[in-house]
């Protein structure tokens, strides 16, 4: 599959042309320079062919170790890495000397260039276009990457750029076979999409790594990896938009998202933080697990409380990983303080995973690896309908449930109608007076029988139709 590489200067349109091929609203877009800090990849379609798309950091001079300087890094990573390269302009602005500067630095990687003059559907720039042919990478592609202007020339060029067909076996209609087409591996790549009903058996599981600011996420993900993939630093924020890596961790494929950091909404005002904040809620709302990493140094606040309460209720599988273990000096006191901080806002949820780890040393990492596979294996567990009902006779009658005006309230029949998380339904005479006190009493009778500890329970009730009620 042919790689490609959106490379530019900030803000010339990089992330709107990404998902425009993409196809979907995957990067943030903004009108100022430097929302994106990192690259991320994705699968996007020239029209019917699958490519890997690579969304970049705009180019920029910068003094070594800055924040700016460490992007620029990145970005030329991503040329590395891809078969073709995009050079993206700005139409209205013209040529300018960053962008003189940058394309000599590009034409060195020996990479095949397109050069995109991008905005060329206003004035200003239609007055500037001859300037593109300054840069020397032949004729340039005039779009609209916003508004989807001139696209099909450019799609056309890239499409000479994918590896030939005519060596390609061909059926007895005279169509080119597509043996190279993986289902999976597309479909693995989509970013985060999926649906409860899928078959999860040759996928990766999604794990989202969720938390506040500078805890220490994509620390953690490299030390995972085992590579700098991730772009990190001191500043608190840097990790703006969810950034998805493929990863075969012990045998077992994963799909690790880092995400923005989370702050209390009543802080969030910068209109780029909350898009990032409204990412990251949707990759939690689809992962399969979400790792919320906190750190132990600064200590678990409310704010730490707060996500994985939003986590509980999306009914993923949560693991709170306690990072920078190695530097915190009063272990025991926040090993006795959080349980008891746990029961006051997840009460529900008894036997969560807690990993103590260094996402900078690696320490832990097989703790991490463990409790994640065992929380996934409980959230997708099943209970058979004869074990439930034999356990529901005898809840009722250790603790039969409230009367209701004198009557009995019959506790009927109770099922189990989905997993990820474990679903239950109870039918009962008198539904809506069946008190939470004695839901919880079978909530945790359930927990504790069928040993389904430390993930979500959802737990429904109904009841039947009367037959007499017309």
């Amino acid at each position: 599959m042919l790689t490609i590489a959106l490379i530019g200067r900030p803000n010339v349109g990089k992330s709107s042309l990404f998902n425009r091929i993409a196809g979907k609203d995957l990067a943030i877009v903004d009108d100022r320079p430097g929302v994106t800090r990192d690259w991320r990849e994705a699968i996007g379609y020239i029209f019917d062919e699958p490519v890997n798309i690579i969304d970049t950091a705009g180019l920029e001079e910068a003094d070594a170790g800055t924040l700016t300087d460490r992007m620029r890094e990145r970005t030329m990573m991503a040329l590395k890495k891809s078969d073709l390269a995009l050079f993206i302009i700005d139409g209205v602005a013209g040529v300018t000397t960053m962008d003189e500067h940058f394309a000599r630095i590009i034409r060195k990687s020996g990479k095949p260039v397109f050069l995109v003059v991008n905005k060329a559907d206003t004035k200003a720039a239609r007055e500037r276009l001859a300037e593109a042919y300054s840069l020397g990478f032949g004729d340039p592609f005039f779009v609209s990457a916003a508004h989807g202007l001139g696209l099909a020339d450019l799609y056309h060029a890239v499409l000479e750029k994918l590896p030939s067909k005519a060596e390609a076996p061909e059926n007895d209609d005279g169509f080119v076979a597509r043996d190279d087409f993986n289902l999976d591996e597309l479909e693995g790549n989509l970013d985060f999409e999926f649906t409860d009903a899928e078959d999860l058996s040759n996928k990766p599981l999604k794990v989202a790594i969720v938390g506040r600011p500078n805890a220490g996420k994509s620390t953690l993900v490299n030390t995972i990896l085992g590579e700098d993939r991730l772009l990190t630093g001191p500043e608190a924020g840097i990790t703006r938009d969810p950034i998805a890596v493929d990863f075969d961790w012990k045998g077992t494929k994963f799909q690790l998202v880092d995400t923005a950091g989370l702050r209390r909404k009543a802080k969030i005002t910068d209109k780029v933080e909350k898009l990032s904040t409204q990412e990251t809620m949707r990759i939690v709302r689809l992962a399969q697990i979400v790792v919320l990493v906190v750190d132990g140094v600064a200590g678990i606040d409310k704010q730490d409380m707060n996500i994985a309460e939003h986590v509980v209720r999306e009914g993923r599988v949560l693991v709170l990983a306690v990072n920078k273990w190695d530097a915190v000096e009063e272990r025991s006191l926040i090993q006795k303080q959080l349980p008891e901080m746990l029961a006051q806002v997840l009460g529900q949820l008894p036997g969560m995973p807690v990993v103590y780890l260094s996402g900078l040393n690696g320490k832990g990492l097989d703790s991490l690896h463990k409790a994640m596979l065992d929380a996934y294996a409980l959230w997708n567990k099943r209970v058979g309908t004869g074990s439930l009902n034999r356990w529901l006779g005898m809840m009722e009658s250790r603790h039969p449930a409230p009367m209701v005006s004198g009557r009995p309230n019959r506790l009927r029949y109770m099922t189990q109608i989905k997993v990820r998380p474990p679903t239950f339904v109870l039918w009962c005479g008198r539904p809506d007076d069946l008190g939470e006190d004695y839901q919880r009493y079978l909530i945790n009778g359930l927990r504790e029988k069928f040993e389904i500890a430390g993930v979500p329970i959802r737990f429904n009730l109904r009841t039947s139709k009367n037959p007499y009620a017309t």
